[in-house]
């Protein structure tokens, strides 16, 4: 394959949707007159819930459904197909958002060859070398596909590491591991290195040797790690299989089964998702279940699933991830684009799409494009009731960050904040590197890292001096934030990276939906912040109010056992709140908290509120505490707004007593 000629048409995908339609019913543009093109394109939207059920040719026709310009949804199920497009054109971090390799499947399913956009996230890019979709950000190559130019290979290829070039040269990820992999062995330590960061000495001590081929692992090079622990979850077990068989045949000889762990995190409330019933997605849901346990049960994998005689689900994968498997200094991948929520313990932790991680339960082999870190330094001290959500939703907003300063680096965090942080608070942070654009996220092990898994798992570790980052270690850049002058933050609906002070809404937002949970926000910090408000609230009467719905969700069956150990869960139920057993649930749109109304508004401590991520109604993040706080006075308010309104509104009944 020495050039390609694209025959499909064009779609530039457009902020305005009417422009979008006119194209859809007919009409060929041109860069000029295609106007503004959508930023920050998620594949949430190219692949709606909907489309999940699917991993066969079927879900091309759900591509870019969930699409939004403006205030509309201008794709119909079909469009693409339909209407014959090879190409695709969209501006800046297009695919952010989930892992979901449904987003790529989905677009060449529906006709796509080639997509251009300005920037791309990193896991989607990976994902469409990986299944043989082209990307590139030259938008010279327009002008000559528009002109019938066949496209040579290496001008498709511009600016790409040598592996993305081998795999999509030779058809994909399968394929070439099928042909180089299983001969791949631990490669030695380089000698003579200078300063080095603390990823950067994870990778080196974790580098595979292809025969034949010379890998210096230099940052924007590609090339393959071996992992401490590869897992996958229900939304992809499936597709892995019917990929793996279909490649591989029966049975499968997978490599070290021992270290695959599957999860049912996802789905475990379904059945009480608005979306899942008005769309009839139950029977699909079944069969996903059906799969992944099949392949579990199978290979003999370790698999948490679900709650016995209850509804819910042991535990949300990464956060599972995080108390009982991810070890300092080791490389852990998974399905899932929150994996990074393990670099809390100072371990490397990353999302991969379903053929990355087929290809690892073959070979044992991960493939790695070597990212630069950027340092990200906390200074001063928090304010009481300020979290690290409040931290994360203020760097989401920061202009470099927005401009793109973080896409596809490791943020290693770190500063006198990250250092008096617990780690169920650093894991905040790292899980979020998906929203920040990153790779990862990372923070150098520590006495409170030994502390936590002593605690929880009741095993010792050593800390080794190795596990930091070196003095002059090389950094693509460094940001410094002061938190000493943090207030409550909140991420306006639409993107995380819409961040306001709480303190500055112009009007007041009522809501009706709170949400309290999911990986990000369902651990025992989090739940300790829930409740020192709502026992606030509980000591004077208040309650939620008969028009909101306040939901709280562990992260896993420990973080519900601790919340019982302690008595939470009376505070919670004297309030009105409404507690659920684990799982990822309203965050994937999976569950209640979903939004059923476009008009509805749900306050939610989730992780992003790309268009449709829970529901057609529109979504706020915050912190638990402004989530706890906002749910008792039906309306977006901090923590300290709420003490200062029902202060001041007790002094003025006391002031007309007295009078």
């Amino acid at each position: 394959m020495q050039s390609i000629r694209f025959d499909g048409r064009v779609l530039f995908l457009s902020a305005d949707a009417g422009v979008v339609r006119r194209q859809l019913q007919g009409e060929e543009l041109d860069r000029a007159t295609a106007g503004l093109l959508r930023d920050d394109v998620s594949t949430d939207e190219i692949t709606p819930l909907p489309s999940l059920v699917h991993f066969d040719d079927e879900i091309g026709r759900h591509a870019h459904t969930g699409y939004r310009a403006g205030e509309s949804n201008p794709i119909p199920l079909d469009g693409l197909r339909l209407g014959g497009f090879g190409v695709l054109v969209a501006g800046r971090r297009y695919g952010k958002g989930s892992s979901r390799e449904h987003a790529p499947l989905a677009e060449r399913a529906a006709g796509i060859r080639l997509v251009i956009a300005e920037s791309f996230e990193r896991i989607y890019r990976q994902n469409c070398d990986n299944i043989g979709l082209f990307t590139s950000t030259d938008f010279g190559l327009l002008d000559r596909i528009r002109a019938g130019e066949a496209i040579p290979l290496a001008d498709l290829l511009q600016g790409r590491d040598e592996l993305a070039a081998r795999i999509l040269a030779g058809g994909g990820l399968l394929e070439y591991g099928r042909a180089h992999l299983f001969a791949a062995k631990p490669a030695p330590l380089p000698d003579g290195t200078g300063p080095q960061t603390l990823t950067q000495k994870i990778i080196a001590r974790h580098l595979l040797s292809e025969p034949g081929r010379r890998w210096a692992a230099e940052p924007g090079s590609g090339g393959f790690v071996k992992a401490r622990f590869r897992f996958i979850h229900e939304i992809y077990t499936a597709m892995a299989a019917h990929m793996l068989h279909r490649c591989y045949g029966r049975p499968l000889a997978l490599h070290e089964p021992d270290t695959i762990l599957c999860f049912e995190d996802h789905n475990a409330y379904a059945h009480r998702s608005p979306t899942h019933q008005r769309q009839n997605l139950l029977p699909a849901i079944r069969r996903l279940s059906e799969g992944h346990r099949a392949f579990s049960r199978d290979y003999g994998l370790k698999d948490h699933g679900y709650l016995v005689g209850e509804d819910g689900s042991e535990g949300i994968s990464h956060a599972l991830m995080a108390e009982t498997y991810a070890v300092p200094g080791e490389i852990c991948v998974g399905t899932d684009s929150h994996t990074p929520h393990s670099g809390a313990l100072g371990c490397l932790a990353f999302g991969v799409g379903t053929t990355d991680m087929a290809n690892a339960f073959m070979t044992g082999a991960v493939r790695l494009t070597v990212p630069e870190s950027l340092l990200i330094r906390l200074e001063g001290s928090l304010p009481a009731g300020i979290t690290a959500k409040d931290v994360v939703l203020k760097l989401l907003a920061e202009p470099r960050i927005r401009a793109g300063l973080g896409l596809g680096r490791v943020f290693e965090f770190a500063g006198p904040v990250v250092s008096a942080m617990s780690i169920d608070e650093r894991a905040t942070l790292t899980n979020m590197t998906a929203e920040l654009g990153g790779f990862s996220g990372i923070v150098a092990p520590d006495a409170e890292t030994a502390r936590f898994i002593r605690e929880r798992r009741q095993v010792d570790v050593v800390i080794e001096d190795w596990m930091a980052s070196d003095p002059g270690a090389p950094y693509a850049a460094e940001l410094t934030l002061d938190c000493s002058a943090l207030t409550p933050m909140l991420a306006a609906p639409g993107d995380p990276g819409n961040g306001v002070p709480c303190d500055g809404l112009a009007a007041p937002v009522p809501i009706g939906i709170a949400y309290g949970g999911s990986c990000t926000a369902g651990k025992r910090e989090d739940f300790d912040q829930y409740h020192e408000v709502l026992a606030w609230a509980a000591a004077r009467g208040l309650k939620v109010p008969d028009n909101v719905t306040f939901y709280l969700q562990f992260g896993t069956v420990a973080v519900r056992r601790y919340c019982e150990e302690r008595g939470y869960l009376d505070t919670f139920r004297r309030v009105g709140a409404q507690i659920l057993n684990p799982a990822c649930g309203a965050c994937a749109q999976c569950g209640p908290g979903v939004s059923s109304q476009a008009e509805e508004m749900t306050i939610s401590a989730i992780n992003r509120n790309f268009p449709g991520r829970s529901g057609p109604g529109k979504v706020w993040l915050a912190s638990p505490p402004t989530v706890a706080a906002s749910a008792i006075a039906g309306e977006i308010v901090s923590f300290g707004q709420l003490q200062r309104r029902t202060s001041d509104l007790r002094g003025q009944v006391t002031r007309r007593t007295n009078g």
